[in-house]
């Protein structure tokens, strides 16, 4: 029981940073922190051996230097990175794949959703002075911490944290 409600915990930090990247471009480094703080205070809960507490590591550390890698050339913000790592936490070594690519179908759908908005809509309602800032400007950052969110909502169900039956 209480197993499931840090992962209820982990899944609604997700749906928060998402909402936090969608309204001002950031994510605040204490929820990335706490969602990996959420991970350490769920292993005693968890079941998994010290191997797998390892692979979950593991996978943390890979997925901080794939998202650094992405930093360094702006391809992602240093918010998104951060919580990238902190998700991989969660879903481990096997896990890893599918959160990633289920972040990456999410992102590349995303990123076209929003370049149709931003230039559709300018285009049927002319330059509305509220787009300015929002989501929806042109030349907004895409807020990749929404294609996280989907990508852990998504991979989740596959995942071992459903799996476990904890």
């Amino acid at each position: 029981m209480l197993g499931q409600i840090f992962i209820y915990s982990f899944l609604a930090a997700m749906l928060l940073a998402a909402a936090f990247d969608a309204t001002r471009f950031k994510i605040p480094n204490w929820l990335a922190g706490g969602v990996a703080l959420g991970f350490v205070l769920f292993l005693p809960f968890s079941g998994l051996s010290w191997v797998g507490i390892g692979l979950h590591f593991g996978a943390g550390f890979v997925a901080l230097l794939l998202g650094m890698a992405l930093f360094a050339p702006g391809w992602i913000g240093g918010g998104d990175a951060k919580l990238f790592a902190a998700a991989a936490l969660w879903f481990g070594w096997p896990g890893l794949s599918t959160f990633l690519l289920a972040t990456l179908l999410a992102g590349g759908a995303l990123a076209i959703v929003l370049v149709m908005i931003r230039e559709g809509l300018p285009r049927l309602v002319g330059e509305p002075g509220w787009i300015e800032g929002t989501l929806f400007a042109r030349g907004a950052p895409v807020p990749y911490g929404i294609a996280l969110a989907a990508g852990a909502l998504w991979a989740a169900p596959q995942s071992w944290l459903a799996i476990s039956g904890i």
